[in-house]
């Protein structure tokens, strides 16, 4: 069955990517290749873009400063992004965005500008800013800790508090949002992991248990729900025995059935595969495959669940891989040629 694809890329050469793409890309997954890639929409480093869930409004940052934004689209039935507005994020280089489940606000966070918006949305045009909360700080790697950098937004399925991953602090926030779109934060509920330098954080479908990759030392923890907080409970890491030189995760993923996490390792330029254990609370390391291309980033699977993409920035593709459930395999079937991808979206 083919799913429509969208690609947040980069499209100016920036001092960490040589981007040279042409905006929001769309294109097609027919279950083995990336197909019929075209230019959906032109916007300066849209590096990530989000989906509403019934496919009708895409969002995508511009990772630029000193000042970046956020930009809205109304989305056809024939893919067709229509521009509906953009905004300034409020700070330098927004790094990631993503909707609350409700579908009234956007999330939006800077790396550099270290701070976090919310949005509210208005027939899916981005409206007044309900929150803005600037972090302050630093963590204990002076070249990558230096100031706050939040790499990442997403909801706790639970509780509905907005979760933000503060690479620049190594912390992980968590903050109650109320029904006008105010952030207050729950100080006791943060979890630090200092100069291991926290990335990118994805909930287990139990909602007990949250995988948190942090990039500074390549591991993956295991976050466990006790009462109104998380805490580490487990770690590992996400390198082959053999690895050498330098590397950076980048995301993580946990298949829907709740068994495997799977993370992209730039430098050793792999898919670390994870079986977890939710009795346990445990994670183990089962597999590292190559991906073929260069510095993976983004990383998702297919709504059926048996095919991985992995959008590799600095080799100008889409990996595509099958992956079985049952054993945890991974077994490249190709790639397709995409101007430094960096985030998958399937609308």
């Amino acid at each position: 069955m083919a799913h429509d694809l969208l690609i947040g890329t980069y499209t100016q050469r920036l001092p960490h990517v040589d981007g040279h793409a042409d905006g929001v890309l769309s294109a097609r997954f027919d279950g083995t290749a990336v197909v019929d890639v075209a230019v959906a929409a032109e916007v300066p480093n849209p590096s990530w873009v989000a989906v509403s869930a019934d496919g009708s409004h895409v969002y995508a940052v511009e990772e630029t400063g000193p000042d970046g934004g956020v930009s809205a689209f109304a989305r056809s039935a024939d893919g067709l992004l229509r521009p509906l507005g953009r905004v300034s994020s409020g700070g330098d280089s927004p790094a990631h965005l993503a909707l609350h489940p409700s579908g009234r606000f956007l999330l939006t966070g800077t790396y550099v500008g270290g701070n976090v918006s919310v949005f509210a949305l208005d027939g899916g045009a981005i409206g007044e800013r309900t929150a803005f909360v600037q972090h302050e700080g630093h963590g204990p790697d002076p070249a990558r800790q230096e100031a706050p950098h939040v790499h990442q937004l997403s909801v706790d399925p639970v509780t509905g508090d907005v979760v933000v991953v503060d690479l620049g602090l190594g912390e992980v926030r968590w903050y109650a949002l109320s029904p006008s779109g105010s952030l207050t934060l729950r100080p006791e509920a943060t979890v630090a992991v200092g100069a291991a330098g926290a990335r990118h954080l994805a909930f287990h479908p139990d909602g007990r248990h949250a995988l948190l990759l942090n990039e500074l030392d390549s591991t993956l923890d295991v976050l466990r729900r006790e009462g109104d907080r998380f805490e580490r409970v487990a770690s590992a890491g996400t390198r082959g025995p053999n690895a050498a030189g330098a590397n950076l995760p980048a995301a993580v993923r946990v298949t829907d059935d709740g068994r495997t996490v799977l993370v992209t390792n730039r430098g050793d330029d792999t898919i670390a595969v994870f079986a977890f254990d939710a009795a346990s609370s445990a994670v183990e390391l089962v597999d590292v495959v190559e991906v073929g291309g260069r510095a993976p980033r983004d990383l998702v699977l297919s709504p059926e669940g048996d095919r991985v993409l992995a959008a590799c920035q600095d080799s100008d593709e889409v990996a595509v891989f099958a992956f079985d459930a049952a054993s945890r395999a991974l077994r490249r079937l190709g790639a397709t040629p995409v101007p430094t991808p960096v985030c998958l979206a399937f609308a």
